[in-house]
């Protein structure tokens, strides 16, 4: 007996085909556009084949940048619509502006608008077609979960609440004798019998979650082996949690922590070091230039909305545990802690009106451009920390010290993924990212944090 397939995308899988279908659908109007009218602005053809690769270039950097990839916000139309038009004026925008390696401008202006319409229609139709045709449910993943009937829950909330396309349709209890039951349209299946049940219900993979240490029975472990050999895909829940959250688990790693964490080999690769360095002090010097160009309209929101000091500092725990004084542009009351050091709160009444669009915007960030060419800071790394919380949350949270394996970040992983929060289960899942990045740290991952710290400045969601 086979195996009846049944088709779905992975992750990463969504995300390939995102973009190269943005591309693809818009040169292939834009192609199209050309054979049937006289719009010449934009040729595909032999002599021209770099304006396709810049276009497409553009358009895939502004589309990350305006979350068009982002797969909660994908299967969203209204949220599609906004993102992709911010994403077409932008890429059109700086497609005019480079005309040495794109068309020079049309005598005929009309020509831009063509070619506006054009990249807007295409995406519009595409993105439509994700996700009325792909972002559906005949296309989710169908998963068996395998674990202690008391994580069960957690698990599954864990696992729909990280990807929509994520959904386990049936669990096996590993510590007790279960019959086929169905609660809240999720089928309790017994033991015996996995094999059966993996093709009758079309399973897409079999996650196994071990979070107590128990380990599987043999009886379910001889039957995962056979479903294995027959290439059914079985996964341990931890690794699954990581690659859909991009974060560590470190709650469910507390015994065996270093299983987790080969960490990267970038944190010891020279040349990655040196140009991570190059960037470090590049980002520094473009972020010092941009806070001198609107230092007079800080200097004057400062006079008349914080009336006090313009900059403060605070001393912050760096890598290795070092502490280091950090400069910051003032987003607070004068003696805002005058009661004693605590964390700033969501809604914080200490924060001046002027110092929400500071922190919002990210430009009370500005003066740590000078920790990082100092050498205290890098411009991607874990929030620093000041010594006191750090204690405490020490004391709290397993592994919190690991963080000071690298230099803190003006921006990172957490910072752009967290959402804002001062409990000690907010501070534990920051954590959970800051391992991530240690761990698969590399260039890829520091572009992707450039990006995403775009986005949040683009959509006014600092914090």
């Amino acid at each position: 007996m086979s195996q009846k397939s049944t088709i779905h995308f992975d992750i990463s899988e969504r995300k390939i085909l995102l973009r190269i279908l943005d591309i693809a659908s818009v040169l292939a109007l834009l192609y199209v556009i050309g054979l049937i009218f006289k719009f010449d602005y934009f040729l595909i053809n032999k002599e021209h084949w770099v304006w396709s690769i810049v276009l497409a270039i553009y358009l895939t950097l502004f589309a990350s940048i305006f979350e068009l990839y982002n797969l909660q916000k994908a299967s969203k139309f209204e949220v599609v619509v906004q993102n992709v038009i911010l994403t077409s004026s932008v890429t059109v925008l700086f497609y005019l502006l480079t005309p040495f390696y794109t068309p020079t401008l049309p005598t005929n202006r009309l020509q831009i608008v063509y070619f506006y319409m054009a990249i807007n229609i295409a995406l519009f139709v595409w993105r439509y077609a994700y996700i009325s045709l792909i972002s559906t449910p005949r296309f989710y993943k169908r998963i068996l979960l395998i674990s202690n009937s008391e994580d069960q829950h957690a698990i599954i909330e864990s696992l729909h609440k990280s990807d929509p396309n994520y959904r386990v349709v049936g669990t096996i209890a590993t510590d007790i004798d279960s019959q086929e039951v169905t609660v809240d349209s999720i089928i309790e299946f017994p033991s015996e019998g996995i094999y059966q049940t993996v093709l009758k219900h079309q399973i897409s993979e079999i996650v196994v979650g071990d979070t107590q240490g128990e380990g599987v029975p043999v009886e379910i472990n001889n039957q995962l082996l056979r479903l294995l050999e027959l290439g059914t895909p079985i996964r341990e829940y931890t690794q699954v949690y990581e690659e859909i959250n991009r974060r560590v688990p470190v709650h469910h790693a507390e015994k065996d922590f270093y299983r987790y964490f080969p960490f990267s080999r970038s944190n010891q690769n020279k040349l990655y070091l040196f140009f991570h360095r190059v960037l470090d002090l590049l980002f520094s010097v473009l972020g010092l230039a941009f806070g001198l160009l609107i230092f007079p309209l800080v200097m004057v929101g400062n006079l008349f909305a914080n009336r006090g000091p313009l900059f403060y500092s605070q001393i912050r725990v760096g890598k290795n545990g070092m502490p280091f004084r950090i400069y910051k542009l003032r987003s607070m009351i004068v003696d805002a802690e005058k009661h004693g050091a605590q964390f700033a709160e969501k809604e914080d009444v200490r924060v001046t009106r002027f110092g929400s669009f500071l922190r919002k915007t990210r430009f009370d960030e500005i003066p740590q451009f000078i920790n990082v060419i100092k050498g205290d800071m890098s411009v991607i790394g874990p929030r620093p920390e000041r010594p006191v919380f750090v204690e405490e949350l020490s004391k709290k949270i397993p592994f919190y010290e690991v963080r000071h394996l690298v230099k803190p970040g003006v921006t990172g992983w957490a910072q752009v993924n967290a959402s804002y929060g001062t409990t000690d289960a907010d501070a534990l899942e920051k954590l959970q990212y800051d391992l991530y990045y240690i761990k698969h740290r590399r260039l890829f991952l520091d572009i992707s944090i450039v990006i995403k710290t775009l986005s949040t400045i683009i959509f006014y969601r600092g914090q």
